[in-house]
Order: structure tokens, then C-alpha cells, then sequence
């Protein structure tokens, strides 16, 4: 059972025009394929179950991609280029997060998500990328993907599921500045702009900056995350004899 994070964003469906749990369907696809079950987590809004209970009953996390973290959860001032902030969200994920890496659940982040995944743990992100000095294309026009070439950093998980570089489609004018103590970069652009990170220490916790639900002929990673959730559950089992 994967839990996978959603927005929540008003939805239009006949004569209603109501808020709603709204995740694009490439994710469903993605983790279906690679072999788990999706749940999708909207933020719970008021009289809300806690995070350990939601982490209690799925067995790894995906972090979805969406709209900027708010920078003032990293001590800064928002970018003009920033999107509206959405504070249920960033709120409702970030304690997943923690949660999760307390519990050795297994996650992963998927854009945003990796820069939730930073955030969490008191890193900071570069706001704008266009800003760095020879920055190239993370994205195109609105809706338009870019992609490039990425480079992994050997011994880590991203580079036993992918090899030494893949081809990855990005859509971002945000990523990683500050790593916090725990988490390294495990991928970067040819820009040297970081697309990977990666949580210190025997569990699986995966942060990536491009959109792997968009390419479903490559389920590596995924897949990847479903058989830490496996590997986690049958040590359970095995404790449990």
C-alpha cells in the first residue's frame, strides 16, 4: 500500500464546483505498474487523523509533486516568481515526512516532494533557477516539460536503480541550495543544478526533482520504492515469529 500525497484544488464536475482531492493520474499509473496499491492523502483539514495513524496503515510514501514550498518554512522571503502558497499542504506533508523518516517508512519524493524532503529536515531551496549563473532549461512554457541528461552519484540508491545517467523529464524553477545534516545530493544536472537527494543510512528515503510519472515505460524507480516496502514488511514478519 503506497500512500501518495495529493492537492486539494476546486474541481468542476456538472453542476458542482466543489474543492477536491485532485492528483494527476500518471501517479496512480506509476505505482500501479511498478507493482503497489495507491491511497491518496489529501491534506485532512480540521478534526484531522494524525500522520502516525495515516503512516500506519500504508507501507512507504510518495511525496507528489505541486506548487512551491512556502520559503518562508525555510526562513525566507517568497520569490516573485513563487506560487501562491499552499500552507494546508506544506503543513500536512512536512509532518508526514518526519513521521515517516522517524519510522524508517520507506519515501519518496517526486519534485517537490524533494524539496519537501529538504525543507523537513532544515535545508533551504534556490527559488528561482533561471537565477543561477549558466542554468539551463528545467522547463519549458506552462505545461511544457524539458528534459536533459542526469548524472548519478555512484554507491547511492538512485544510481542502483538507474545506472550511471538517464534521460529524465523536469518541471521546475525551484530545487535544492543548503542539503541539512543527513541528507547528500545523489543526482545532478549537467548544469550542476542538484536533481537528487538522499537520506544517510540503510533506509530508503529518495528525493528527485524530475517527474518519473511522466516516462511509465521506465518504472525503475518505483519500483525501487515498492521493494523497500516488501523488504520492510517481511523483516516485520520475520520479527513477529
Amino acid at each position: 500500500m503506497i500512500g501518495v500525497t495529493t492537492y486539494v484544488e476546486r474541481a468542476r464536475q456538472g453542476v458542482w464546483d466543489v474543492p477536491a482531492a485532485y492528483l494527476q493520474y500518471e501517479y496512480v499509473e506509476l505505482v500501479t505498474r511498478a507493482g503497489g496499491v495507491p491511497v491518496l492523502l489529501p491534506p485532512p483539514g480540521t478534526g484531522t487523523t494524525p500522520a502516525h495513524e495515516v503512516l500506519d496503515r500504508v507501507d512507504a510514501l510518495v511525496l507528489a509533486g505541486g506548487r512551491d514550498v512556502d520559503a518562508r518554512r525555510y526562513g525566507a522571503d517568497p520569490h516573485e516568481t513563487a506560487d501562491p502558497p499552499a500552507t494546508d499542504r506544506d503543513e500536512w506533508e512536512i509532518v508526514l515526512t518526519r513521521v515517516a523518516l522517524d519510522r524508517g517508512v520507506p519515501l519518496l519524493g517526486i519534485c517537490r516532494g524533494a524539496q519537501v524532503l529538504t525543507v523537513a529536515l532544515g535545508g533551504t531551496l534556490v527559488q528561482h533557477v533561471p537565477d543561477l549563473p549558466e542554468a539551463g532549461a528545467h522547463k519549458h512554457g506552462p505545461g511544457e516539460f524539458a528534459s536533459h541528461t542526469v548524472r548519478t552519484v555512484a554507491g547511492t540508491r538512485v544510481a542502483a536503480a538507474l545506472g550511471d545517467d538517464v534521460q529524465v523529464s523536469c518541471y521546475h524553477h525551484q530545487a535544492v541550495e543548503q542539503l541539512p545534516d543527513g541528507l547528500r545530493a545523489t543526482a545532478h544536472a549537467e548544469d550542476g543544478v542538484v536533481e537528487g537527494v538522499e537520506l544517510d543510512g540503510t533506509g530508503f528515503a529518495v528525493g528527485v526533482q524530475w517527474h518519473p510519472e511522466q516516462t511509465l515505460d521506465d518504472l525503475r524507480l518505483m519500483e525501487s520504492l515498492v521493494q523497500a516496502a516488501r523488504e520492510q514488511m517481511d523483516q516485520r514478519s520475520r520479527e513477529m515469529v
